[in-house]
Order: structure tokens, then sequence, then C-alpha cells
């Protein structure tokens, strides 16, 4: 039943239920699981970051393609795109201001050679490339600072992640990490004195 129906009183009305409200014709998605996005209940230290964890971990198991000196590229676990990356560096700071100058190089970068791979290996047309700043940006892990490399499409965008909430994602994030990686160019040795 839409919200057409609501308006013409086919449900009960806020009035008429006694609750304090106009109807609109607003849709709502209740989503209490997000509140651990928005609540500020729990602060996320170094402790318990999973990106400060991941490099702990094996590559393969936590979808890093590549690891660099002060900053690492890993897959993004809730993907908007295909290919979507995540460029973070191993110190666990929140804001892009507290980046120092060799982490702020290595980022732009490591953006850089992403963007190179992805036209590579996923012959995309395009990026989304930003950071969220903290929670009020809508940054989901807000306590360590991260950037998003979106690849896009001409035709990505369809009716299916608006009408339905669901994205089609044609790849398994391990077979991306997989094509990802292989492609990440190795750079030479160091020249010895």
């Amino acid at each position: 039943m839409g919200a057409a129906d609501r308006l013409n009183g086919a449900l009960e009305t806020p009035a008429s239920s006694g609750l304090v409200g106009v109807p609109d014709d607003m849709e709502r998605l209740w989503t209490p699981h997000r509140m651990v996005y928005v609540a500020d209940t729990h602060q996320v230290d170094e402790h318990d970051c999973p990106f400060c964890f991941a490099p702990s971990q094996a590559d393969e198991q936590v979808l890093i393609v590549h690891r660099g000196t002060h900053c690492y590229v890993l897959l993004n676990l809730y993907p908007y795109n295909n290919g979507h990356l995540l460029v973070c560096p191993y110190r666990h700071i929140s804001t892009y201001d507290e980046a120092n100058a060799e982490e702020v190089a290595e980022m732009g970068e490591l953006t850089q050679i992403a963007m190179r791979v992805l036209k590579q290996t996923m012959n995309c047309h395009g990026f989304n490339i930003g950071m969220n700043q903290d929670e009020v940006a809508g940054a989901g892990i807000a306590a360590h600072l991260h950037q998003h490399v979106v690849p896009r499409w001409k035709a990505d965008a369809n009716f299916f992640p608006i009408i339905a909430k669901t994205k089609s994602m044609p790849q398994l994030l391990g077979e991306v990490r997989e094509r990802v990686s292989a492609a990440w160019p190795v750079p030479p040795p160091a020249a010895t004195a």
C-alpha cells in the first residue's frame, strides 16, 4: 500500500491513533540498524577500528590490494559499485587535516594508481572520489580517515537501487581483489649506493 492510499485514510493516521502529526506523502524506511553509524555512543579507537585491524591480516582475508609505506588500498566491504576501493593511512587519524605530508602525498599517489588500475581492469568510464569527514558528513567509520575511489560506468545507474534499495554486483569481492591486486604496478627496486 503506497503513500496515496495512506493519505486517503486506508491506514490509521497519526491523528486517529492519538499520535500528533500531519500525514504527508513521504515513505519512511525504518532502519534501526543504522544507529551504530549515527549514534555517538561508542567512540572507535585503534583497538576496535577495522582500518587499523586490516593491515595485521592476510591481504586476501581483508581484501587489501596494495600496501604502501604510509597508506594501503583495500576493497570496500559494502561497495557502492563493483571495484569500489578505499585508500587508508595506517595511522589512526580521523580527518584529512590530521594527515602529515607523507600520508597526504601517498594517498594522492595511490588514488591516481587506483584510477589507472580500475580503468585497466574494470573498463570504467569515470570515478567518484571523496572523503566523508565525521559522522555528520556520512562517514561510516569516522574515526579512521579513508578515501573512496568508486568506478563508474555510463549505464551503471538504473532504477534498481532507487526502487528496490538493491545494488547488483556482477563480481565477488575476492575476484575483484585478485584482479586489481594482480594489475597493481610493482615499483622498480630502489637503487643502491
